[in-house]
This record gives C-alpha cells, structure tokens and sequence, in this order.
C-alpha cells in the first residue's frame, strides 16, 4: 500500500520543483513563446501536442535541442488538469505504439532467412522495432532533472485514470516495465531515518503512514526513539523521497496488541536487551510504483541490517493489520456452508441474543458492545479467520485472497498468530473486528517457506493456528 491533505502538499511542492527546474532548461533554448495549450487541451489542440512529440523523437537539432524540448513538453504537461494529461496519455499511447505491421513483416522475413548473418540483421531490426516510440520519449523525459520523480507521477495519473480510459493499458504497462528496471533492487539504498532527519523528511513520514496515523511530532519523535527504528528504501534520482518504509518496535517479547506497540512504557527498554523486532507499518509512498516489487526486499534487508546491529534479537516479526476480513465476514458467513458455525457455537450465540440469526449477529460486529456475546463469538471468529487467511484463494492462484497475508507468505514468512481484539481503533474494526496477526521472519525458514508458498499455495503455520484450522 494515507490521508489526502498532507499528501496533496507535498504533490504541490513536488509539481512546483519539476516545473521551475524545466522551466530553467527550457527557457534558455527557447525560440518561441512555447507551447501555449490550455489546461484542458481542446481537441484543436492536439495536432500541435503531436508535432511536438513528434520532434522530440525526430533528434532534430541534436541532443541539446532533444533535451529542450523534452523539457518543454514535460513543462505543458505538468500544467494540464485531469482531461488534458488524460488526452496527452491516449495520443502518446495511440499515435507512439509499436508498428504491428512492421514486427509482423521483419518476423516473416526472420522465419524465411537461411543465412546467419542475414538473421542476425533481421534480429536486431526487429528488436527495434519492439520498442514502441513512446519509450524513447519515456527515456528522454528521465534523463532530466527530476524527471525520474515526474514519470513515476505520470504513472499515478495513469493508474487513476485507468478504470474508466482501459486505453492507456499498453502505455501503462510499458512504463510499469521500464519503472522496474529503473527501481531495481541494485539501484536501491536502505536508509536508517532518525529524528535528526531533515523537517522535509520527517513531514513525509507523517503524510505518508497508510497504516497507524501518525498524530503528530510528538508521536512521530516516538516512533523514532532509541528503541524503535524506521527504515526506507531510497533511488539515487530521488534521494530525497523515500519509496517504501517500514516501522519496527524493539520489544522483550512479540506484542498481541497494537496498544503495546503505540503505546510504549515510560521506561523504554534498552535496545541491546530487546529480544524482538517486530514490523508494524509497512507504507508505499509512490503511486506510480504499484506493481513494481520494493517491500518484497526491504524486510529482508531490514532483518539483516539489525541481526547485525542486535545480536540479541531473537524473534523477528509483524503486527499486522487484516484488511478486508471484515467485507469477506459479511459476503460469506450467512451463505457459505464453508465457514458456517457449529452446533455449540450457534446456540451459545442465539441463547445471548435470541432475536438475531447468529451468523448474521457475527457478521454485524455488534458483538463488539457486549462483553458476553464478545466471548461468545471469539471461538467462530478466529476460526474462521484462520481460514480466511490460509485458506482462501485468489480465483485459479495459489495465492491467498487477502493482500498483507500474501506479501508476507511469499516472502518466506511464517503465519504464527491471530490475534483477538488486538486493534480496537476504528479503522481496526472497520477492517477486522479488531484481529490483527503475527507473521514470522526466520532467516533460516524464508526460503522454503517461499518455495513452498508460491508453487504450491502452502502456508507456514504454527500450532495455534494449525489448531484452529482443524475446527474448521
């Protein structure tokens, strides 16, 4: 995987950047008043949008006049609103595609020629032909000042834009590609982030948390005090934006509530007599990069970096959330003979509230205001989110259906605990009824718990929930 305010901020000053810095390049070269579109790029407009991008890719002028251009077309599109970055998405993707034509035609030659040398031209031909032009726009735009940040929030546009305009599909897989190429796991730099960070920094921390909101710099001063650590992934292009990062708490022991970890003792323990570090926030702060792998690598890391740094750390792990087993509770329980209750549970639910089928009492969650029905209902709920967790699937995937649980499995973690009543902020019921798990990181586990997970959909469990699963 945040709160919009706080972020929109920081969008502004971003856009703010990108377009002073363009505007430097642009203006020392320019020959005209520029591009003078409106922000909606009126249909009229777009033949003038098109010769433009069509010389940025001619080379007309050479490489500095290349890069002016660029410039100036990465300028106009930072000050179009919504319709017109949608258009210029679509002409880029529509008007800059591979030439089918030309690919199907060098592969009929490809198949009919003998000689080797004659094939090995053919080859080269045809991988040129592959890369559609809107690439080599994609690759200029990058090679500016910031431009790096600029595709990757072209690439958020794209993905709000594509639910209802599926024609940008091939523009946005092709820059999906070539993102994960430019933020591979080489080019990355695990940073600790402390409190002496700059302001501009630790502001991104506070907008950016998806998980546990982070109240103020106060509590963002707590978060990064002796006993807890932040660590984030960081690309030399944007070295001042981190990309995905992740909270740890140093503790005695793993915590079964979000309370232990948020709220921490007047007396911090010493981080040298911590025997567990446990993961509880894991936030993306790039829209753009959806679908490009960064938080498979970045526990790993983290889990290196302080095997080393704590020797003295035994156990390390999550306190994670489980989003969408609530919306699965209320589709499923009352119709899925599944995860239907048992005899003892149904009737110790209906002798509480005889008014109320139990399984739709369940799926409700107004059990949550009676202590009573609270016990009532913990034995069928943590069975049944056992069974969420392990044994639903996405439709033909060994994948499991919920998200927080798949990243960490095919990360090669283990699933140890289910935790009651473990988040009772509103967001925590709203998602889960208030469970929360634990998944273990056990260096010498991950790999074949990995192998196991991804080839054939088998979860690492412990015993208590290996328990629960064989009441299902």
């Amino acid at each position: 995987m945040a709160r919009a305010n706080p972020s929109s901020t920081l969008f502004d000053k971003t856009l703010g950047n990108l377009v002073g810095a363009w505007k430097n390049i642009s203006f020392a070269g320019r020959q005209t008043d520029g591009l003078q579109l409106s922000p909606y790029l009126h249909d009229r407009e777009c033949e003038t949008l098109l010769a433009h991008m069509r010389d940025c890719l001619s080379g007309k002028g050479g490489e500095v006049s290349a890069r002016l251009r660029a410039a100036e077309l990465g300028e106009t599109y930072l000050k179009f609103n919504d319709e017109g970055r949608r258009k210029f998405l679509i002409l880029l993707t529509e008007e800059f595609s591979s030439d089918n034509e030309a690919i199907a035609s060098a592969a009929q030659q490809l198949l009919i020629a003998e000689e080797p040398s004659k094939r090995q031209k053919i080859q080269a031909e045809l991988r040129d032909l592959l890369e559609p032009p809107q690439v080599r726009l994609l690759t200029q735009f990058n090679a500016l000042p910031q431009g790096t940040q600029f595709l990757v929030d072209m690439r958020a546009d794209m993905v709000r834009y594509r639910p209802s305009c599926p024609r940008l599909a091939p523009l946005d897989n092709e820059l999906r590609r070539q993102l994960s190429s430019w933020f591979d796991i080489g080019f990355l730099e695990l940073r600790r982030i402390t409190w002496d960070a700059p302001a501009a920094l630790l502001e991104k921390l506070i907008a950016y948390e998806a998980v546990h909101q982070v109240s103020g710099w106060g509590d963002l001063k707590d978060r990064l005090s002796d006993d807890r650590r932040c660590f984030a992934f960081f690309h030399p292009r944007m070295p001042k934006e981190p990309l995905i990062f992740v909270w740890v708490a140093l503790m005695p022991k793993m915590p079964e509530t979000i309370r232990e970890v948020l709220e921490r003792p007047d007396e911090a323990i010493e981080p040298e007599d911590a025997k567990a570090a446990v993961f509880y926030s894991i936030s993306n702060t790039q829209v753009g990069l959806q679908g490009v792998s960064l938080g498979n690598f970045l526990i790993k890391r983290v889990v290196d970096k302080l095997s080393k740094a704590l020797p003295n750390l035994e156990t390390f792990g999550t306190l994670s959330p489980i989003v969408g087993f609530r919306k699965y509770v209320v589709q499923h329980l009352p119709v899925e003979s599944g995860i239907t209750l048992t005899d003892t549970e149904h009737d110790a639910l209906k002798a509480l509230a005889p008014e109320e089928s139990p399984p739709e009492l369940l799926a409700s969650g107004r059990w949550l205001d009676d202590e009573a029905l609270s016990q009532a209902a913990q034995a069928p709920m943590m069975r049944i989110c056992a069974h969420y967790l392990t044994q639903e699937h996405r439709v033909g995937k060994t994948a499991v259906l919920n998200s927080v649980a798949h990243f960490h499995l095919s990360n090669g973690a283990r699933l140890a605990r289910i935790n009651w009543l473990s988040d009772l902020s509103e967001n925590g019921l709203r998602q889960s009824y208030g469970l929360m798990v634990n998944y273990i990181y056990k260096r010498e586990e991950i790999e074949l718990n990995h192998e196991q997970y991804v080839t054939r959909g088998e979860v690492s469990c412990d015993a208590e929930v290996t328990a629960l699963l064989s009441k299902s």
